[in-house]
């Protein structure tokens, strides 16, 4: 399109055109040709450049597109919060790195309970933190709360309760300088009671223990204030059942601080553990038992009867071991001679009948004749001599009965 001006006037860097319908449009001077004066006409040509117009529109939603992916689709993500560690009087809480997309950080705060508990220092490199000085077997509730530029993120709740003096799960040991017969026994002690043991000092290292103050690891505990103690620790903690203080186990601790209690839950087992042997071992006592006393039954008639000289009194008849009859056996019983009677009842016997010792009463020669007959026959039915059989009565009874038959 050709459009005819003329020029009004003409400055240093701009003239003004004047149209047909005395419009005024000021246009630079420098596109003009030199030799221009007032009240000269001067023809323009318009024309719209196409291309020109794409390659901008192009360029232009390129960097729209660009503005868009780095800071419209990336936005800061909520922290996740979780449960490291918990003991009687402290938890420790970790969590996954703050994704902050294109924002920019403002603060990284931890509520406890509902209320805020503090910021947390460098929160773009600490991943954990440690709440101390919490009261015993108590629950506690956390969370995060993450400020960016993009907007605030609030991350999951996180309850927790803390244990009890017996509860020794939550204990962390790190070794430190042990002999290795030592380190062996601290292992299986950590054990036992449910610790757990690292090689390196962390967050969550609850204690230290070693003999020797020396070493990279010592003196990196000694900076994070953890109780560095002796092996002795483990051992309280295992005997008496319960957590137990450090002050007696640190290493220049007086070993007469320290107080030695029981664990009731080994006195439980080793009671149960003891009535289980007995239990096991009680059935085969009283088995055993049975032919004992059978076989002392049966071995008392076996003893051989004791020499009547060494006796004092008038002994019995020797008596064998009975041996069990069979009812064959049992008629034949009858038909043995009755047993010789004893002193007293043979004295009561010689009284009734009149025979006595030859002092009281002096019996005729056929009245003699007639005791050495039955004494005879009791001889040959009697086993052991009785007092009243032996030689030396025989002979006094020998020499009366001669007095009197003189």
């Amino acid at each position: 399109m050709l459009v005819s001006l003329t020029v009004g006037k003409v400055d240093a860097g701009v003239a003004v055109l004047l149209t047909e319908d005395k419009r005024l449009i000021e246009f630079p001077s420098i596109l003009l040709p030199p030799s221009i004066r007032s009240g000269s006409i001067v023809d323009i040509t318009v024309k719209q450049n196409h291309n020109a117009e794409q390659q901008a529109e192009e360029q232009f939603q390129a960097l729209q597109q660009n503005i868009l992916e780095r800071y419209g689709l990336q936005a800061p993500s909520s922290p996740v919060l979780r449960l490291r560690n918990a003991t009687q009087t402290s938890i420790v809480l970790e969590w996954d790195p703050v994704q902050l997309a294109t924002s920019q950080l403002k603060s990284l705060a931890l509520y406890r309970n509902g209320s805020k508990a503090g910021n947390i220092p460098r929160p773009m490199d600490m991943l954990s933190t440690k709440i101390s000085g919490l009261s015993l077997n108590t629950e506690y509730s956390f969370y995060l709360v993450l400020k960016t530029s993009g907007g605030t993120y609030t991350s999951n709740t996180v309850t927790v309760k803390t244990h009890e003096m017996t509860n020794l799960t939550g204990i962390t040991v790190t070794p430190g300088v042990l002999q290795p017969a030592l380190r062996e026994a601290c292992e299986a002690a950590v054990e036992r009671i449910g610790a757990k043991l690292v090689d390196t000092v962390r967050i969550d290292t609850t204690h230290f223990v070693c003999t020797e103050p020396r070493g990279d690891a010592w003196q990196k505990a000694v900076e994070m204030n953890i109780p560095v103690v002796r092996p002795e620790w483990l051992e309280g903690c295992e005997r008496e059942g319960k957590i137990v203080g450090v002050r007696a186990y640190y290493l220049d601790a007086d070993p007469k601080l320290r107080q030695v209690g029981t664990n009731p839950n080994i006195q439980q087992q080793s009671r149960e553990s003891m009535s289980q042997r007995q239990s096991v071992q009680s059935p085969p006592a009283r088995t055993s038992s049975i032919p004992q006393a059978q076989a002392s039954q049966t071995s008392l008639p076996s003893r051989a009867p004791k020499s009547p000289d060494k006796e004092v009194g008038e002994p019995g008849p020797t008596v064998g071991a009975t041996p069990e009859l069979t009812q064959e056996e049992v008629p034949r019983q009858k038909d043995l001679p009755p047993d010789p009677p004893t002193r007293d009842d043979s004295d009561n016997s010689e009284a009734e009948d009149g025979t006595g010792d030859s002092e009281k009463q002096v019996p005729a020669p056929h009245a003699a004749e007639d005791t050495e007959d039955d004494d005879v026959q009791e001889e040959k039915h009697s086993s052991p001599p009785t007092k009243a059989n032996k030689p030396g009565v025989e002979d006094e009874k020998g020499e009366d009965m001669e007095e009197v038959a003189l």
